[in-house]
Formats: structure tokens, sequence, C-alpha cells
């Protein structure tokens, strides 16, 4: 069943329509809450404003990496223009990320979701999994050990810097410049340590935080290998904690952005509910939170399968949407 056959023309138009003031509204909300997290630990710090921040950086920095994202596939933003000055200046640096490269790679997950030729599938091929296997997946992020693969890359990285390709050095470089402004705020509010701790969250609880995200997306879904996104890919339609921490700026709608590419963040969850309402989702399962997608993806006695391999070993990759 193709979407553009369930909505009509207005409501088409409706959901494909993009705003410079809502695109930039995603921008605000998620700086002004990662700034909000440096406040409250400079005006409150103690052991449990810190664990807390850990927790919600995390969210944060994914928040970034959503916003990467959007505009990596131009729907953000009215104009092309807008969306590369503002994913590459803004949305892209506080992580060390790549937009450009990032949504080179990307388009292959698009046209190859539901095949065994989709470049993103050792993240989530092999569920449904033990929860005991789980827990070291979960241990292996929170501990660091994820983490230090991607800290070290961005290390080499700078090491040899100037025989980088232009747009690999000018992302580099201005992740660089985003971390130096970092610690440079965190120093002039008296408490350079909490720079500290947002890097820690990038090397923990972001890895996790990341991991469940892909599992989310398209771990243990109907029909991994139908063409069918409602079958390959999944929703759930997060409460505010959801959001805050694991799905920020409305990624949770998933499924939406497999049906219909074009259609910008902040309209994902109209799409839902009007699709919803037409029968389109009538024999599609959707989690009540988080907390059910992941009972749903730890089942005991569950055993890797990945590509048919059974000693397959674990990915690694971990930056794809």
């Amino acid at each position: 069943m193709n979407v553009k056959d369930v909505l009509s023309p207005e409501e088409l138009e409706r959901i494909g329509t993009r705003s410079n003031w809502k695109a930039a509204w995603l921008f605000i909300a998620n700086y002004t809450l990662t700034i909000a997290i440096f406040a409250m630990m400079a005006i409150w710090p103690n052991p449990i404003t810190i664990l807390l921040a850990l927790i919600l950086f995390a969210g944060r920095q994914l928040g970034f990496g959503v916003l990467v994202h959007e505009c990596g596939h131009g729907t953000l933003f009215t104009t092309r223009k807008l969306n590369d000055f503002f994913g590459t200046w803004f949305a892209a640096p506080p992580t060390f990320n790549n937009m450009h490269a990032y949504a080179r790679g990307h388009l292959a997950h698009h046209r190859l979701a539901g095949t065994r030729d989709d470049p993103d599938l050792p993240n989530y091929q092999d569920y449904p999994i033990d929860p005991a296997r789980f827990r070291r997946k979960a241990w292996r992020d929170l501990s660091g050990n994820t983490g230090w693969k991607q800290t070290r890359g961005i290390y080499k990285a700078l090491m040899k810097v100037n025989t980088l390709q232009p747009e690999a050095r000018a992302a580099l470089l201005k992740g660089l410049a985003a971390q130096v402004l970092i610690l440079a705020a965190c120093t002039a509010a008296g408490a350079p340590w909490m720079f500290i701790v947002w890097w820690l969250a990038f090397m923990t609880t972001h890895r996790l935080i990341l991991r469940i995200r892909q599992v989310a997306e398209h771990g243990a879904v109907q029909d991994l290998y139908d063409d069918d996104p409602r079958l390959n890919t999944r929703t759930v339609p997060a409460n505010w904690l959801d959001r805050l921490v694991f799905c920020p700026l409305w990624v949770c709608y998933h499924l939406e952005h497999h049906t219909m590419a074009s259609v910008p963040a902040y309209n994902l969850r109209t799409m839902h509910r009007l699709l919803k309402a037409k029968g389109f989702y009538d024999d599609v399962p959707f989690p009540r939170n988080y907390v059910a997608l992941l009972r749903h993806v730890t089942t005991p006695g569950q055993t890797p399968a990945v590509a048919g391999n059974p000693q397959a070993q674990e990915p690694t990759k971990l930056s794809s949407w």
C-alpha cells in the first residue's frame, strides 16, 4: 500500500510543508536543554546532578545527531543552503560529526532497507537476543569501551588533520572548535570540570542511547527482510520521558520517516496520526514505550543469528540512522 494512495493531496501537502521557524525551534530547544543541564550542575554541583547530567547529556547529544540527520536529508529547512549551513555549523560540531559524509552513507540504508544488503544490518539483525547478552552490550557502552573506539579515531584524525580531504578536515576542526567553546564556557562559569561530564556522557551513556535507538527502529521487527516499511521498521510513540532521553526531536517516528523520507521531523507525529486514523497501521504493533520495547527485543534463550552465521562477531558500527 502506497502512502500517497492513503492520504489526500491536502494532507500530503500538510505533512510535507517545511518551516524555517519550526526547524529553528528544534535547534533552539536542543541547545537550550543542553545549556540547562550545564546550569543544573553549576548551580547544584553534587553526585546526583552529575549522574542526571550523564543521562540527559546523552539525549541531547543524540538530539544533535537527529539535527544532522534531518539537515543531511535536506528536509528540515526550506532550502538546501539553510540545511547545509545549520547542519554543518550548529548540528554536527558538538558531537564531531561530518554531515555530508554521513548523508552519503545514509542514503544506502534507505535504499536497501528490507534487504540483506542494508549496510546498517550489523546494528540490529540479530535481535531479539538473550537479556544477558544485551547487558554485556550495555556494559561495554557504559564502561566506555565502545566510546573509546570512536574517541581514538577522532584523536588519530586530529594527528593527521593536514592530510585529510577538505570536507573531512573542515568537519573535524569545527568539532574541535565546538569542544573548545564548551570548555571555555564551563571555565567562565567557574566549573571547568563540567566539560569532563559532557565528554564522559559522549563516551558512555550516549553510546548506549544510540544502541537502544537503533534497536528500537529496526530490531526484532515483524520482517526485517521485507520491503514494506511497516514490517521492517518500527515507531515507538514515546512519552515525554522517553523523548527526553531516548528519542529527542521526534526521531521516535522512524516508520513514518522510512515511509516518506521527505517529511520533516516536526511533521512526523501528524503523519503518524493521519495514517493511523485511515487504517494504514491496522496490523502494525506499536510498543507502549521504551521499557516495553526493551522487553520485546531481549528475549531469554535467543542466540546470535547474524546473516545466517550464529558465530558472527558483535557489530561495532553505531553511528548510522
